[in-house]
């Protein structure tokens, strides 16, 4: 990989120009094409011809990714501590720690947003006495895509609140881990679990 330094120049094909121009890398504070956030001072090519930004350097893709994680928004949930101790049950009973619930939660939100049968057994779920409790403890997921699958899931569920969602989820990896033992979940996770460890 060629490292660029501020003042070096390269051939680019500029979209903004649609022609071959010639860019000089500078510094510069970059917005996010869809407009959630800004990367700033962050080294890219600029077109010589319209000023506008043609090339974004390899070495430049961390700090952009490193603002693209602060400008995702994290779906945050109370929660009672028991279903937390069920998290941590299940990632133990997977060989993980408690590191592993945010991404056991995720690959949950994202199985269950694929698949509109089980999404819609969610509901039932939370009619059980494991659904209620004093929410006490705080849950927080982050990602690139948690909050669409969030929003996906919950119109798949027909369940309107997050929280609410969040729980059913919770309780469908009871079912599935701890209680019922699946082995496809269960064996899919653990070597999740092992590859990651």
């Amino acid at each position: 990989m060629k490292i660029f330094k501020v003042g070096d120049t390269q051939k680019a094909i500029c979209s903004h120009c649609q022609s071959l121009q010639t860019a000089t890398y500078q510094l510069r504070d970059v917005p996010f094409s869809d407009g959630s956030g800004i990367v700033k001072n962050v080294l890219v090519g600029v077109c010589n011809q319209c000023d506008q930004v043609a090339l974004l350097p390899h070495q430049s893709t961390p700090a952009v990714r490193r603002e693209l994680d602060t400008a995702r928004k994290p779906v945050e949930s109370r929660i009672p501590a028991h279903m937390l101790d069920i998290l941590s049950l299940a990632s133990y009973e997977l060989g993980g720690s408690t590191d592993f619930i945010p991404t056991l939660m995720k690959y949950y939100i994202h199985r269950l947003a694929a698949d509109q049968n089980a999404a819609g057994k969610i509901t039932s779920l939370l009619g059980s006495d494991l659904a209620k409790g004093k929410a006490d403890k705080r849950l927080s997921l982050k990602g690139r895509k948690i909050s669409e699958e969030v929003e996906l899931l919950k119109v798949r569920a027909h369940i309107s609140n997050t929280t609410d969602l969040i729980k059913g989820v919770i309780l469908k990896i009871n079912d599935d881990i701890l209680v019922k033992k699946r082995a496809q979940p269960t064996n899919a996770l653990k070597s999740f679990v092992a590859s990651i460890g």
